[in-house]
Parts: structure tokens; sequence; C-alpha cells
């Protein structure tokens, strides 16, 4: 998912929920070359264009949800330590943070679903997201 992510091969049709989620937890374990914060918007939104996709108001790339789910993961691999790269994907995908509904946790839905969030990281008004250094879990 990482690598089809990056070279735009994934097709749309797996570019799900559960596909954002291992592709962003492979970037952060097997791809520490990236920085994330700094690159992940714009390889999310090459990917939609790259597959006939929008990043708009309404749809395509949302800034505060990829970094909700960036420090969510981030966590969740600092936390929970797995054999393996597909098992920790699993674990991830069954867990609290693999929720769809994980960032509600910290966001009101009006403001997490508001244009504001869509186009930049706007901070969460019921409780802080989890803090992690943006380098953990990487193999180095």
């Amino acid at each position: 998912m990482g690598e089809g992510l990056l070279a735009r091969t994934l097709p749309r049709e797996e570019w799900t929920h559960e596909a954002h989620l291992a592709a962003t937890l492979y970037l952060i374990v097997r791809r520490p070359d990236i920085d994330l914060d700094a690159e992940l918007p714009a390889i999310i939104r090459g990917y939609n264009e790259a597959v006939g996709g929008v990043n708009d108001d309404r749809q395509g790339y949302h800034d505060t949800i990829t970094r909700t789910y960036l420090a969510g993961v981030r966590w969740f691999v600092r936390e929970k330590r797995c054999a393996g790269l597909i098992e920790q994907v699993n674990a991830l995908l069954l867990s609290e943070v693999g929720s769809r509904e994980w960032p509600l946790r910290f966001y009101s839905r009006e403001r997490l679903f508001s244009v504001e969030a869509r186009r930049r990281f706007v901070k969460p008004d019921l409780q802080p997201l989890p803090q992690v250094s943006k380098n953990w879990g990487a193999r180095q």
C-alpha cells in the first residue's frame, strides 16, 4: 500500500480508509527517509490527482484528518509492538485508532468536517492529540 501510494500505482478503488492507515504505518516504519509531516500532504494530493480524483473543499485530501491519523498511527506504533509489518497493520486496523470514528474523540463533528479543517490542520476542540516524536518507530 505504501509503495503503491508513493508510486501512484495503487488502484483508486483500493484507496480505502484501511489502505490509508496501512500506508501510513508502512511509511512510518519502513520509510524514515520521508519527512511525513512535510511530505505526506503532497503525496496524498498527488496520488488523488493521478487516479482521477479532485482535491477541493468537499473531496480529496483532508489535512486535519490526515495529521490526526498520522499522530495516532505514530502513537500506536510506539505503544503496540508487533512481530512484523502485517501483524502491526492488522492490529492497527482492529484497534481504536483504526476506527473511522477515532478523530471524533478529539474533534467535534462540525470542526473536523469544516472546510477550514480540510484545507489546513486545525487544533482539536475536545482534547489534545497523542504526542509522539515524528521519528518514533522508524527502522534506522
